[in-house]
């Protein structure tokens, strides 16, 4: 898991189970998730960790069981974002074919 604070710009962020356990912390970036994080279950053993790209999971995610153990790993597409931003690279001209003599 990345470190906490590492993302330009973002602000540390908690959420609490109404008990008042920890839920998840991480980082928001302009209002929505960014960056690392970590979610909790009410007797504070960590269900769930990964990264999010402006409030969409991203890249691998680890699901962890009751005791905190690695149940599984889960590889993510590509946010919506991302996809964006891949669709805008400009167009690559192309040759004009050779004349024919």
């Amino acid at each position: 898991m990345p470190k906490l604070g590492g993302s330009k710009g973002s602000k540390l962020h908690e959420h609490f189970h109404k008990d008042g356990s920890l839920w998840a912390h991480g980082e928001m970036l302009d209002g929505k998730m960014h960056g690392p994080w970590e979610f909790f279950r009410k007797d504070g053993v960590i269900m769930r960790s990964g990264a999010m790209d402006r409030g969409e999971q991203t890249g691998e995610w680890t699901t962890y069981d009751k005791a905190g153990k690695v149940y599984k790993v889960t590889k993510m597409k590509a946010p919506a974002s991302a996809k964006k931003a891949l669709a805008k690279k400009p167009a690559v001209a192309k040759k004009a074919p050779a004349k024919k003599k």
